[in-house]
């Protein structure tokens, strides 16, 4: 799953504690597909490091808010993975071509070597272009969620996409609710 505009609102950069806001579905909708046995993992792109509009140190705290936010809900995310890099802004060891910036599938590469995962019965959700992107080029299923960008980018660009999502939620929960009735 991404993060911003997936299971958290989308207000920019997330350049302070306080502006990271999670959705009120986001909880129930991990929560249930814990129940059933899956594996929820998140992968997002912070090139605000890289941009020097926060620190990583700022990036571990939102996703400790976001674990403890899960846990008190009874969900659970197994693993948060985050590329800070930009390709062509900000100081080394941040600006660089790397494998982990989405769409480029280096996260979720690590993830199966990490987890043991297996990406053909996986699925990405997420709310920009650049995740069914991402689910392509890793061989998994994708769903395009319209919270966050997603409304506007599906409205307006998705005739400019070369690849489309399998399918398209109105938002993480409904998109639980796709991933139960394809795996049943």
């Amino acid at each position: 799953m991404d993060r911003d505009g997936t299971i958290s609102e989308e207000v920019g950069y997330v350049n302070h504690l306080s502006r990271f806001q999670i959705y009120p579905w986001s909880a129930p909708a991990i929560r249930t597909l814990n129940q059933e046995g899956l594996r929820t993992i998140v992968v997002t792109n912070q090139a605000g490091v890289a941009r020097g509009y926060f620190s990583e140190d700022l990036v571990i705290q939102v996703h400790d808010k976001l674990r403890q936010h899960m846990a008190l809900a009874g969900a659970n995310l197994e693993a948060i993975y985050y590329c800070p890099h930009h390709p062509s802004v900000g100081p080394d060891p941040y600006r660089r071509e790397c494998s982990c910036r989405k769409p480029k599938p280096g996260m979720l590469y690590r993830a199966v070597e990490e987890l043991d995962l297996d990406l053909s019965r996986s699925f990405v959700i997420g709310d920009r272009y650049g995740d069914i992107e991402l689910a392509h080029n890793a061989g998994t299923r994708s769903i395009f969620v319209l919270s966050g960008y997603g409304l506007g980018e599906y409205e307006y660009q998705r005739h400019n996409w070369k690849v489309q999502p399998e399918w398209v939620a109105e938002n993480l929960l409904e998109a639980t609710q796709i991933i139960l009735k394809t795996i049943t």
